[in-house]
């Protein structure tokens, strides 16, 4: 089949919108995963023995499942059965979220375990709160630690968004989808759509690449 420039030009609004909600979508469920594994990596580390296995379960069953079979049951079941109305964006926002926490608490529990013993012991020395300990002297050595795993777990969330297509979000795939529909030619819109996954995905692996270097990893 021969490449038509003049489809490619068709389908960039198209692809243009899908982007930046696809853009969206992978901000806002990072951000969720990023605050619900520090969640549950804190209370693995306090160990309230009820949530803790509580929370161990949960993130083992989050990462041994698919994240497609996940946005079925936030959509087609959750929904349903406690009579939710979630638009598919909320809807796949809350499944890559919930999905990455899995993979992000236990990034969050390598860089706290990470943490010299010494400041721990130090900081008891001190007589310092716990919220204290945590807050002051715990996170700020741990988090940075773990930040080239989180943007790694971020752009692989990016390349899943497409996934989403199973329940109608509108993301680049999507909207591929929907300009090739008025040519009847996919190789075009889909061949686009993968061209600004790399525009976006590649420089972003450099950045992360360039933080480890930097910081080091977990």
């Amino acid at each position: 089949m021969n490449w038509n420039w003049d489809r490619v030009t068709d389908a960039l609004p198209f692809l243009l919108d899908g982007i930046l909600v696809t853009l969206r979508i992978t901000v806002l469920g990072a951000l969720l995963a990023y605050a619900l594994g520090l969640v549950f990596a804190l209370i693995r580390r306090m160990r309230p023995p009820v949530l803790n296995q509580v929370v161990y379960l949960f993130v083992e069953l989050v990462r041994s499942t698919p994240l497609l079979i996940q946005v079925f049951v936030f959509f087609y079941l959750l929904q349903p059965a406690f009579g939710l109305t979630w638009s598919p964006f909320i809807t796949g926002v809350l499944a890559l979220g919930v999905h990455y926490s899995g993979y992000t608490s236990e990034v969050y529990r390598a860089g706290i375990e990470a943490v010299p013993k010494e400041q721990w012991e130090a900081a008891t020395a001190l007589s310092l709160p716990r919220p204290r300990v945590w807050s002051s002297v715990i996170l700020p050595q741990a988090v940075p630690r773990v930040l080239p795993s989180l943007g790694n777990y971020t752009i692989s969330m990016f390349k899943e968004t497409p996934l989403l297509l199973a329940i109608g979000v509108a993301d680049v795939l999507n909207q591929a989808r929907e300009a090739a529909s008025q040519t009847f030619s996919y190789v075009e819109p889909v061949t686009m759509a993968g061209v600004f996954f790399l525009a976006v995905s590649y420089p972003a692996s450099i950045l992360v690449r360039k933080l480890e270097r930097r910081v080091g990893t977990v």
